[in-house]
């Protein structure tokens, strides 16, 4: 593995680099002293082109090869933002500002593509141009979005796109992936309901929110189970119940509530909106009570290109053996914003294992630093390999 050993030597640089964007979290597209950090590193790497402010605050890096004569233009992702989550780690480079952590690894992603950007900067040893892009707000999306409609694809000519997250669980030095849907389409959704509130002593003289909201809870829960297939994938979540008041003798007004749809199919998302829509309006026309269903259309279904997903397997077997790189990995109801990116050119979403830690968005998460030396490197051999210099 002579590229993993490569980045071996550089792993305590690294290292130092991911702890300190630990340590200094940042929030949806308000991530400027991470892209201030990135973009400086990039520009002392001798990366060629450094771009700001793509997406509101995204970097992007252009690293030219040997040669060019190609034509070949290869993008590589990874995401800056963080969680607002209070850190409970306790670790030396906690994150030092107060309600926010990198609870999910971005910290990690951002690192690892810095150290196969300044690798790639030393040794050019590929034919074509490598785009290193940075990007905000992908934990509750949009920046992927942004960054593609500010012509990210067309403006640094790229041709197809990759992109890497960890897993925990997944023992360090392998790899996952999977040709087609990957990670799900999440769509949020509000409902308000609004019947007649009154005194606790009379719900005779009422009409129930309360009641008909959990009514509600329970028909779309009953989506899953009666309305999609068995073996079709879908998750129906109500996770915000609020009423308009707080006391113990007072039957609310209004209640809202709020959650999200997961879907892997076009048509099982169709579906479920459409039994949600029914639901909705006819539990609450039977308590004689008003709903009003806002579903919001969400970011789409992560979805891996075939030939490009063969293309990181062959590259991931390459960094670590082929025992070690799982071509078939189960889809995972998660959203990802990178989809966005994937709309707009083919390419993959891989995983990287992140051995036995706490799960993703948990207060206790913290990115494991042996897993970069097989992410730097996994990103290096995607430029060399798609891009071969002879």
């Amino acid at each position: 593995m002579p590229t993993v050993n490569r980045f071996a030597d550089l792993h305590t640089e690294i290292a130092e680099w991911r702890r300190e964007i630990h340590a200094n979290p940042e929030l949806g597209f308000d991530v400027y002293r991470t892209a201030d950090m990135v973009a400086r590193k990039l520009r002392a790497f001798g990366v060629d082109e450094v771009v700001t402010g793509i997406g509101k605050t995204g970097v992007v890096g252009v690293i030219h090869g040997k040669r060019t004569d190609s034509g070949r233009v290869v993008g590589m992702r990874a995401d800056m933002d963080a969680l607002p989550i209070v850190e409970a780690t306790g670790l030396p480079y906690a994150s030092q500002a107060e309600g926010k952590m990198h609870a999910c690894g971005h910290d990690g992603h951002t690192a690892m593509l810095l150290g196969a950007a300044k690798s790639l900067c030393e040794t050019r040893n590929f034919n074509g141009t490598a785009v290193v892009i940075f990007q905000p707000a992908e934990e509750y999306g949009g920046g992927a979005e942004a960054m593609v409609n500010d012509g990210l694809m067309e403006r640094f000519g790229i041709q197809e796109v990759y992109g890497m997250h960890n897993m925990p669980n997944l023992p360090v030095g392998e790899f996952a992936i999977r040709p087609g849907s990957i990670m799900a389409a999440t769509d949020p959704f509000t409902i308000e309901i609004e019947g007649v509130g009154g005194h606790a002593s009379a719900p005779q003289s009422c009409i129930d929110t309360t009641l008909i909201g959990a009514h509600m809870v329970t028909a779309l829960q009953s989506i899953v189970s009666r309305a999609v297939a068995p073996l079709e994938s879908a998750v129906v979540s109500v996770t915000s119940f609020h009423t308009d008041g707080d006391a113990f003798n007072i039957i609310p007004q209004t209640i809202r509530m709020k959650g999200a749809v997961r879907t892997l199919d076009p048509r099982v998302r169709g579906l479920i909106k459409e039994q949600m829509g029914r639901i909705v309006e006819h539990t609450a026309t039977a308590f004689g009570a008003r709903a009003v269903l806002n579903h919001q259309p969400g970011g789409p279904v992560t979805r891996n290109t075939e030939a490009e997903t063969s293309f990181a397997a062959d590259v991931a077997a390459e960094v670590v053996g082929e025992s070690r790189v799982n071509r078939n990995t189960l889809p995972l109801l998660g959203s990802e914003d990178f989809a966005d990116m994937l709309n707009a050119r083919p390419g993959a979403f891989m995983f990287i294992g992140n051995g036995s830690t706490a799960s993703l968005h948990h207060p206790r998460f913290d990115f494991n630093d042996e897993a970069i030396p097989f992410g730097c490197s996994y990103w290096t051999k995607i430029a060399e390999r798609a891009m071969p210099v002879a």
